[in-house]
């Protein structure tokens, strides 16, 4: 069956039964619609780049799906999660803080403390409110009280969670899509004609046949996503429900490659980020504010006319969305602050990557507080980049690992595996790629100082207890895998880079 077929015959009856209700009944009915609060669909895929869809100009990947819905709605060029890391991303969009004000929350496989979140203050106003997929984790949110994930009851499904709502009552439902997580379906490029020539590797991955399939795998995962966004479009059409639900599409964070996930490059942080409601919000616009995931807490509260929590210190995107205008739509949205604490546990007794970054248009500054430590984690595993065990295929990764002394490859292998200094600085207009840290250069020492300061001066404000006299020890809080702890590489891995059976990351 073509779905999305059916999904735009479904609009289209749905237009010509408006036109052809011109009576006072019909008048009467439509006044009703339009005063009913908002239902809200979060469609999101997983660990999925902001550049790697048609809308944002990939000519590779075919979204046609996703596209139609950016035509239609509202596209962010500018969109970021709070952490390279799915957990404190996905936490930090529920309660609409920054993660360093989220104690564990900041950490992959941690707990998730009883904060307030939009999820529970929109079902206690009477919202439907549920989840399909990984909804808040990976993590333990029972350790902290949680009866149900913190994004709301599991479903197994759309229809058994639509079958479940009281007629006329309002519903928001997020379905967290496995893919494109690794591991990727093998060879699964071959089956959607994605042709490896057409590939463009970026400057900081090597372009081999390896990286190259690797990539047209990715992509293979991102156009099964978007069949599913089809699918969820034309089954919320069926039940009737297109008019009155707003449609948000998105990411977690970046993708899962040397110097993606687990990263605060823009390959770590940087998302795409769509969100369609026609009849309401005027569409084909493309924004260039400065917005995060976190930013969805306070705007579906304040869509559904609920008062938002003053701990919330995102910023709702009511005014954007209500624009007509394309472009820079709100003054002081000139840029973001994320950061990383504990991505998986792959240093010794725990210890994690600590650093803050501020992204302006320009410019990136990054602050690593502990320069000593690996930030890809351990040699040699490097558990940070992509399979933390290579206990799965990870073409790219491995390559790089087994090439690292090629000519070629060696100051790439440095860049995404190789420690780091306190301070990187990229001039995003001449190095897009974020390869050639400018942090030490005279020639941007003023710009370097004015974003260091605006940076601590946002930590401070938040309080971040990197920059503050508040305290918290991210190393020492509990990681809920224990199987990550002593970790076992897959057999190839241990032939090809002479491993050993089994690693101690509790050991003294």
């Amino acid at each position: 069956m073509n779905i999305l077929k059916n999904y735009w015959i479904i609009l289209l009856v749905i237009a010509i039964s408006n036109v052809s209700c011109g009576n006072d009944k019909g008048t009467k009915q439509k006044d009703t619609t339009q005063k009913k609060k908002p239902n809200i669909l979060i469609l999101m895929s997983d660990n999925h780049s902001w550049n790697h869809l048609g809308s944002y100009g990939d000519k590779v990947v075919k979204t046609p799906n996703i596209d139609r819905v950016a035509k239609e709605g509202i596209q962010f060029n500018n969109a970021f999660c709070a952490s390279p890391s799915c957990s404190p991303a996905r936490a930090a969009m529920l309660t609409g803080q920054d993660i360093w004000r989220l104690g564990e929350g900041a950490n992959l496989w941690g707990g998730f403390p009883k904060e307030k979140v939009y999820t529970e203050l929109m079902a206690n106003a009477g919202y439907h409110v549920g989840i399909e997929g990984k909804g808040w984790g990976p993590g333990n949110a029972e350790a902290n009280g949680w009866e149900n994930n913190p994004g709301g009851e599991r479903y197994d499904s759309f229809e058994e969670f639509y079958n479940e709502i009281e007629k006329g009552k309002p519903w928001m439902y997020w379905y967290s899509s496995r893919d494109p997580h690794r591991p990727f379906r093998k060879d699964g490029w071959k089956k959607s004609n994605i042709k490896l020539e057409d590939i463009v590797v970026p400057s900081y991955l090597p372009d081999t046949e390896e990286v190259r399939k690797d990539i047209a795998d990715y992509y293979n995962e991102i156009q099964l996503f978007d069949r599913e966004v089809s699918s969820y479009m034309a089954l919320i059409g069926e039940m009737g429900q297109l008019e009155n639900t707003i449609i948000v599409i998105c990411s977690d964070n970046g993708w899962q490659m040397p110097r993606g996930l687990a990263n605060l490059y823009d390959f770590g942080t940087k998302i795409p980020l769509i969100i369609s409601w026609p009849k309401h919000f005027k569409g084909d616009r493309k924004i260039e504010d400065f917005v995060t995931l976190n930013d969805f807490a306070p705007t579906f509260l304040e869509l559904a006319g609920i008062d938002i929590p003053e701990e919330m210190n995102a910023k709702s995107l009511v005014n954007i969305l209500k624009s007509k205008e394309s472009g820079k739509i709100e003054a002081g949205r000139d840029f973001v602050v994320t950061g990383r604490e504990r991505h998986a546990f792959v240093r010794q007794n725990g210890a994690g990557y600590p650093g803050r970054a501020i992204r302006t248009k320009d410019y990136l500054y990054i602050r690593n507080y502990e320069p000593s430590r690996w930030p890809a984690g351990d040699p040699p595993l490097y558990g940070d980049v992509d399979a933390h065990m290579l206990q799965y295929p990870a073409p790219s990764k491995f390559y790089m690992l087994t090439h690292r002394n090629d000519e070629k490859v060696k100051p790439l292998f440095s860049m995404a595996f190789g420690k780091r200094p306190a301070e990187e600085l990229f001039d995003l207009s001449k190095d897009p790629d974020q390869l050639n840290n400018i942090a030490q250069s005279p020639d941007y020492a003023e710009i370097k100082s004015e974003l260091s300061k605006q940076l601590t001066d946002y930590l401070v404000s938040s309080g971040d207890p990197r920059e503050t006299d508040a305290s918290f020890d991210w190393d020492a809080a509990t990681y809920y895998m224990e199987g990550d702890k002593r970790p076992r590489p897959g057999q190839k891995a241990i032939e090809a880079l002479g491993l050993e059976e089994e690693y101690d990351y509790l050991s003294h």
